[in-house]
């Protein structure tokens, strides 16, 4: 069975939480976002134990509300009927000093029973005070606390939580460890899974081996239950004790995560929130850890700290690893194309109605076809839906605890598309956009690869160049990352491949893979490389793949559209082309041509050009007589039709053995403009 779970939550017993943040709350929410398991949160407060007994019975080593609510937190909103099951969760807060240093660690425990959870509170409550926060602050090593929770009962389980954020995680850059053991020692072998929090992801963590063996879970770590799934985990297994946390320890049945963009999170890039000073790890470096504005050290943030211990100049998918998916919160993209706050009321009626027409937030944003969504909710939210599916987003990254915000359309554009949109117009959403917070001028986006740093081996000082100039083009991030047919396709020595795949297979990003493999061994130059495709959005996508594989080389190689690179090569020989008409221009320039009494023949002689040229149709007779005349008008005007670009380029090296031989040359001079 597969479920979403969510086991990292907090309780209203704890600080600065929501007073809806009670078991009715987080089940009517789980229903409308789609999540069938979810952490209690703070079992140990004395208080929220005493309501969990009473309103939770045991199913399956999971608990169930006796009496669950009914009704739904949005208005009109009608989410379909799921069971929400319950796991006994609780994170504790460890400061203490080891190795001569003050560490501060917080660990997410699990237990499958009330009574298991009851007597780790009462172990606990004779270490430190467990009632003022339902997160408590003990002076207790993480490795005595997985210590007393094995004692207490064999099968819970300890998962260091959120491990980059700077200030309170096991790898944090102000208190953490360079190394897991240094902090568990002989009982290392206990911790089979880590939560890599909301500021990094799998491919961020995939960057540094020591992490492999370990299963890379994701959570909410929500304050209220609206917040309840911002990240996740996709199980397929039986939603039980035994079988979800079987699944953690070996990877039987757990299916991947997912994830915030990790520019969203709130330590990801370095800086000083008072100064309203962001800034990437060059950045850093370049100022020696300093503010530029007051002076004092910057918070180094997660992606700065993944890079230090990073030893792979790539992510490496370990082989147990599963797959992940990014989302943006449904409230955060309304909020976006509507121009109004996530929590204002346009965007709950809107976000209500959405869930009363797809069943849950995750189905909608993960699985609805984007036809139906332009269907039933307009084009400019499906255009939202399918740029959050395709990484086609403008982050403005997170420093310090300032939360970073993802955008995926601009101001210009959203003008435009808004008015044209019918989810937008008649009253349902203000007309108006509320101005967000400019980043600083220190702030600069990079990729979050950066490159490879190690404890022992100091950052480059010309690492920038590294860096993929805008980290919206994050789809191209993951182009390393190939399966078995592709990587085979990749390694082959093969002159010539014939690969047949159907869309959204990573055809774009088995070609670059291609490329730069070809590149990096020696066995050609940069320079000698033609690639093609048919669209300007891949051959964009490809470069920006290519950018990523191959800094310093990518820009000597020639990516590009079928069409511009012919017209680049026919323009270069020709310099009176000056102008290409679009396939809806051929048939008023048609109407020019024909005598008047054929002027109704131009949509089907259109048509019957371009299969022509495309290689589906030979010309009979009277259309030779009409493509010759085209042609002829488009030559005196200094022009050529979009269609025929590559028949016509296909001719001249056909006829030109001279010109042949001068094109086989480096191409990097007949490149696209």
């Amino acid at each position: 069975m597969r479920y979403v779970a969510d086991l990292h939550v907090h309780s209203r017993y704890s600080r600065a939480t929501s007073r809806e943040a009670d078991l009715a709350g987080y089940y009517r929410w789980a229903r409308v976002k789609g999540i069938g398991v979810v952490g209690t949160g703070d079992f140990t407060h004395p208080g929220w134990l005493a309501e969990l007994e009473d309103r939770l019975v045991e199913k399956d080593g999971l608990y169930a509300l006796r009496e669950p609510p009914e009704g739904s937190p949005l208005e009109g909103a009608v989410p379909a009927d799921r069971p929400v099951r319950f796991i006994l969760t609780t994170e504790i807060s460890s400061i203490y000093k080891k190795h001569g240093q003050v560490r501060k660690v917080h660990s997410l425990i699990g237990v499958p029973t009330l009574e298991d959870a009851r007597r780790m509170g009462t172990k606990l409550a004779a270490i430190g005070n467990i009632a003022s926060d339902g997160r408590p602050i003990l002076g207790l090593d993480p490795k005595d606390l997985l210590s007393l929770l094995l004692e207490t009962s064999p099968d819970s389980f300890l998962i260091p939580a959120h491990i980059w954020t700077p200030w309170f995680s096991l790898f944090g850059s102000k208190s953490g460890f360079d190394r897991i053991e240094d902090c568990f020692e002989e009982l290392t072998p206990h911790i089979f899974a880590l939560e890599t929090g909301l500021s990094s992801d799998p491919l961020m963590n995939w960057r540094w081996s020591a992490l492999d063996r370990y299963r890379l879970i994701s959570n909410s770590d929500a304050h209220s239950p609206g917040k309840l799934g911002r990240e996740a985990n996709l199980f397929d297994t039986e939603p039980s004790w035994q079988g979800l946390v079987q699944a953690l320890r070996t990877g039987e049945g757990f299916r991947g995560t997912f994830e915030f963009y990790p520019e969203e999170g709130k330590y990801h890039f370095d800086g000083h929130r008072k100064c309203h000073v962001c800034m990437d790890p060059d950045q850093t470096l370049k100022s020696g850890g300093m503010c530029p504005v007051c002076g004092t050290p910057v918070t180094v943030g997660v992606l700065n700290r993944v890079l230090t211990l990073a030893d792979r100049a790539e992510p490496v998918r370990p082989r147990t690893a599963e797959g992940f998916s990014y989302i943006i919160p449904l409230p955060e993209l309304l909020a976006e194309i509507a121009g109004s706050g996530s929590g204002s009321k346009s965007v709950s009626a809107l976000y209500g109605r959405i869930i009363t027409a797809f069943g849950n937030e995750y189905g909608f944003l993960l699985d609805a076809p984007v036809e139906d969504i332009a269907r039933s909710q307009g084009g400019l939210l499906a255009e939202a839906v399918r740029r959050m599916r395709e990484g086609r987003i403008d982050p403005r990254p997170g420093y310090d605890g300032e939360f970073g915000v993802i955008r995926v359309f601009d101001d210009a554009e959203l003008i435009r598309l808004r008015g044209q949109d019918e989810l937008f117009q008649g009253g349902r959403a203000s007309s108006s956009r509320k101005t967000r917070a400019a980043l600083p001028p220190q702030t600069a986006r990079a990729s979050r690869y950066g490159n490879t740093r190690s404890a022992s081996t100091p950052y480059a000082a010309d690492s920038a160049s590294r860096y993929a100039a805008d980290s919206a083009s994050r789809y191209a991030a993951d182009s390393t990352i190939l399966d078995d047919e592709q990587r085979a396709v990749v390694d082959s020595e093969s002159r010539r491949s014939l690969v047949l795949a159907g869309p959204g297979t990573g055809k774009t990003r088995l070609l670059a893979g291609w490329i730069a493999r070809h590149v990096r061994a020696g066995a050609v130059e940069p320079g000698r490389v033609l690639a093609l495709t048919f669209t300007n959005r891949a051959a964009g996508e490809l470069k920006e793949r290519l950018a990523l594989l191959l800094p310093g080389q990518a820009e000597k190689i020639a990516a590009a559209t079928f069409h511009s690179f012919c017209l680049s090569v026919l323009s270069e020989r020709d310099p009176s082309l000056l102008t290409v008409y679009a396939p809806s221009q051929r048939a008023e320039l048609l109407a020019a041509l024909l005598p008047a009494g054929e002027t109704g023949r131009v949509k089907t002689l259109a048509e019957r050009m371009e299969r022509c040229w495309e290689g589906m149709e030979e010309p009979a007779a009277d259309l030779r007589i009409v493509l010759d005349r085209y042609e002829e008008e488009l030559r005196r005007i200094g022009g050529a039709d979009l269609s025929s670009l590559v028949m016509r380029l296909s001719g001249v090296l056909r006829a030109d053995s001279a010109f042949r031989a001068e094109l086989s040359a480096p191409i990097q001079s007949h490149r696209p403009g």
